[in-house]
C-alpha cells in the first residue's frame, strides 16, 4: 500500500494544491490510511484523548465540530468505554477501556459547546490553558477564553491546568524562557482564579518541541503529570495522548481508540 505521504504528493501532482493547504491535506491523507491499515488492533488500554476547539474552524485541522465531537462521545459510549480524568490514568491507575478527555489552549467554544453536554452526561475533562491567551494578549482574543470564563469552564466540570505562558516550541526557546514559561504559568493560575495544578501539557506536543532541561524545570516546578502526544514516539517521562482533529469520522475516531495511531503524530 503507498505511504500517506507518496499519496499526498502524487495528489499536489494532479491538483497543483496550494502549499498552504498542504499540512491539512497530509493530514487528511495520513489519517484516513493509517485508519484503514490491515490488522487493525483491538486495544482497551486506558488512553487520553487530545482535542483543542469544538466549532472554531479557524483552529485549522485542531477543530472539531460540535456535531463529530457528540457523535464521538457517544461511539465510545456504546462501546463501553469508561469516562475517567486524565490524572487518573497520567498517573497509572486507569483501567482496560477507561478513557480521558483533554482540550488544549483554552478556546471559548470548548466552554460553549462542548462543556454543556459534557456536564449532562457527567465526564470529566481538563483544559490545559496558555495564560497569555488567557489575558487577552496576542492575536487569538475572540477565540480563547479569558480568566472569568476559565473559572466558568471549573465551574461546569473542567481540571484546570497549564499549557505554558505564550504557547512557545520549547526546544527553540533560551532556557531562561523556558524556566519562565513553566513556572510563571502555573503561578498566574493559582493569582488569578486560585487553582493549583501539578498537571502540563507540552505546546505542539511532539518529542522534537520538548528537552532534558524543560522536562526537568517542569518536575522542578511542581507538576507531576507533563501531557504530549504519540504513545510510542512521545518525549521519554511524558504521559502519551492520542490527537482527535477535523478529519476524524467516526471510522478514523474508532481506529484511535483501538491504538491505530499510536506511532503516530502530528508533525509538520
Amino acid at each position: 500500500m503507498p505511504q500517506p505521504r507518496a499519496l499526498l504528493k502524487s495528489a499536489v501532482r494532479r491538483t497543483g494544491l496550494r502549499h498552504s493547504h498542504l499540512a491539512a491535506a497530509r493530514m487528511c491523507v495520513e489519517r484516513n490510511v493509517t485508519a484503514r491499515k490491515p490488522g487493525e488492533r483491538f486495544d482497551l488500554s486506558p488512553r487520553i484523548l487530545c482535542y483543542h476547539s469544538v466549532g472554531t474552524p479557524e483552529w485549522g485541522v485542531n477543530d472539531v465540530s460540535p456535531a463529530r465531537f457528540a457523535a464521538h462521545l457517544e461511539a465510545a459510549l456504546v462501546a463501553g468505554r469508561t469516562f475517567v480524568p486524565a490524572s487518573t490514568i497520567a498517573a497509572g491507575k486507569g483501567k482496560a477501556g477507561d478513557l480521558a478527555l483533554t482540550f488544549d489552549d483554552g478556546l471559548r467554544t470548548v466552554v460553549t459547546a462542548a462543556a454543556p453536554v459534557l456536564r449532562d452526561l457527567g465526564i470529566p475533562w481538563t483544559l490545559f490553558v496558555v495564560t497569555d491567551w488567557a489575558d487577552g494578549v496576542g492575536s487569538f482574543e475572540p477565540y480563547t477564553l479569558r480568566w472569568n470564563e476559565i473559572e466558568e469552564a471549573a465551574r461546569l466540570g473542567a481540571t484546570i491546568a497549564s499549557h505554558s505562558v505564550t504557547h512557545p516550541n520549547f526546544a527553540r526557546i533560551p532556557t531562561a524562557q523556558v524556566d519562565d514559561e513553566i513556572s510563571r504559568s502555573r503561578d498566574l493560575l493559582a493569582s488569578r482564579i486560585g487553582i493549583s495544578t501539578n498537571e502540563f501539557a507540552i505546546p505542539l506536543g511532539l518529542a522534537g518541541d520538548w528537552t532534558e532541561h524543560a522536562q526537568a524545570a517542569a518536575m522542578a516546578a511542581g507538576y507531576e503529570h507533563i501531557y504530549s502526544q504519540s504513545a510510542e514516539r512521545r518525549f521519554p517521562g511524558t504521559v502519551a495522548r492520542t490527537f482527535i482533529g477535523r478529519f476524524d469520522d467516526e471510522r478514523i475516531f474508532g481506529a484511535a481508540l483501538n491504538g491505530a495511531f499510536d506511532r503516530w503524530d502530528e508533525s509538520r
